[in-house]
């Protein structure tokens, strides 16, 4: 079995694609995965699964919320091992007096390519910070993420399907995976 963290893009974000998390726990199950766990309004659901295909499995669980709720959100997959990976190279983790709320991992379905690679560091909209690894983005938004005009830039630059999630919500997921790991 493997843990598998779920996120979601895109749901229950200003009264838009709404989903309860009764009903994205009550679709895991329908599709045999193993006690999902879901975290907070944003799409957010821990599970268990024997599945090896996780693109496969990405494609299962959006159709079966696009057969429920008439809106195929994209869903972006991550193991509890990758994700530990994500929290221990956080590049802003030495950082004194980082306010984890305004740290956020932005979860990419793909590696970008190098061309944009080399764009990433050069972004510049406001005091954000930007480090990219692999399929992941961390940015720091000492001013708050709210008003940031930072989001449509990366999307219009990436142009990769991403999900964001703050620090915190990060260590929660992971907190429930290895959770999740320890009962298996």
């Amino acid at each position: 079995m493997t843990v598998i963290i779920c996120m979601l893009r895109g749901v229950n974000v200003g009264g838009h694609n709404k989903i309860g998390m009764d009903a994205l726990r009550e679709i895991c199950v329908a599709l045999k995965l193993r006690n999902p766990q879901t975290y907070i309004q944003s799409g957010n659901v821990v599970f268990a699964t024997a599945e090896p295909g996780l693109t496969r499995l990405a494609a299962r669980i959006e159709s079966a919320i696009e057969k429920r709720f008439g809106f195929r959100p994209s869903v972006i997959l991550r193991t509890a091992s990758e994700l530990r990976e994500v929290v221990a190279r956080n590049p802003f983790c030495d950082r004194p007096g980082l306010e984890p709320a305004k740290l956020a991992v932005s979860f990419l379905a793909d590696a970008p390519k190098a061309e944009v690679r080399a764009r990433v560091p050069a972004i510049q909209v406001g005091p954000e910070e930007l480090r990219l690894h692999g399929r992941e983005l961390y940015i720091y938004f000492p001013d708050g993420m709210g008003r940031s005009k930072l989001p449509p830039v990366l999307d219009r630059t990436l142009k990769i399907t991403a999900t964001a999630r703050n620090w915190n919500t990060v260590n929660k997921l992971l907190a429930m995976a290895e959770e999740l790991e320890a009962s298996a």
